[in-house]
């Protein structure tokens, strides 16, 4: 059966003007003139059949069936006013401003936002790089991510969500050109190394039991990102952290060539602020990180 609803406008007349009492202060909020409130009312009482104010020169106080009606018709439209701000506030554009160490936002989070940004459309990332500690960032964020579990300052709360280790890497062509079979085999090859981390190399060849074996060649770079670029394109053989290359070798771009020693390598998590903790967006973020985390993360 069709509801049978009075003329909405009239409706929000009289709601006004039986809060405020007072007609003129229903037209100021509505932005509507005396005269069109007071016409709105006389429709609705019309409609309804009874009187619902009671007039006594310039004053108005509502009758008994007015104040019932009230009643009803306030908690309806307070309910109407919240269904729709939550409809709002689902197209309302959010923004998340997220703080990562570049590096891992090049190689790992850059590549996969997009899932994130499917999943959540009105939601804008705002994504800044840094490998700052917590307490030394000078911009604002509502979720860091970190590496190897620093310290955070009173505050925060910190979730781990991605372990890594450290296997040897390369392109498929310096395979094809020089075969690896074994760790000796390296010695034909030109090792990767960056300048941040000196003693990647040294410390997997000690764990793989060739300590004193030394490469044909080596080139250093000043940052792991040109490191892990440099083994893409062909220029010798990186260390790579198993998440951050990830995508690599999905694609074909790189590949293992030998299976361990894995050293143990990043354990990244979020930072969020505890005053933040709560915010809907926020924990939709953190539960992706989480999610997303679980399919890449290796222990050695």
């Amino acid at each position: 059966m069709p509801r049978r609803l009075p003329p909405l406008n009239a409706l929000r007349a009289f709601e006004a003007a039986a809060r405020l009492e007072s007609m003129s202060a229903a037209a100021d909020e509505l932005c509507v003139t005396h005269g069109a409130v007071s016409r709105q009312v006389g429709q609705l009482e019309d409609w309804l059949g009874h009187a619902l104010f009671a007039r006594v020169g310039r004053r108005i106080a509502l009758t008994e069936a007015g104040r019932l009606y009230l009643s009803e018709v306030a908690a309806a439209l307070d309910r109407i006013a919240l269904a729709t701000d939550e409809q709002l506030n689902l197209t309302r554009q959010q923004v998340i401003r997220v703080n990562a160490p570049t590096t891992f936002a090049l190689r790992w989070l850059l590549p996969q936002l997009s899932g994130f940004q499917l999943a959540y459309p009105a939601v804008k990332v705002r994504l800044t790089t840094s490998d700052e500690p917590i307490d030394r960032l000078r911009e604002e964020f509502d979720v860091a991510i970190r590496g190897n579990a620093q310290q955070p300052p009173a505050g925060y709360v910190v979730q781990e969500f991605l372990s890594e280790v450290r296997l040897p890497v390369c392109a498929p062509r310096v395979l094809e050109a020089n075969p690896i079979h074994a760790v000796g085999d390296l010695a034909r090859h030109t090792l990767l190394h960056t300048a941040t981390y000196p003693g990647l190399w040294s410390e997997w060849l000690a764990a793989s039991g060739n300590p004193q074996l030394a490469s044909v060649n080596a080139l250093q770079l000043d940052h792991f990102y040109m490191t892990l670029q440099a083994a893409i394109d062909g220029l010798g053989i990186a260390m790579g952290p198993t998440a951050l290359v990830a995508l690599d070798i999905e694609e074909g771009r790189l590949v293992f060539p030998l299976d361990g020693p894995a050293l143990p390598a990043w354990r990244y998590s979020s930072h969020v602020p505890s005053a933040r903790l709560e915010d809907p967006v926020i924990k939709a973020f953190v539960s992706w990180l989480h999610e997303l985390g679980s399919k890449f993360s290796r222990s050695a």
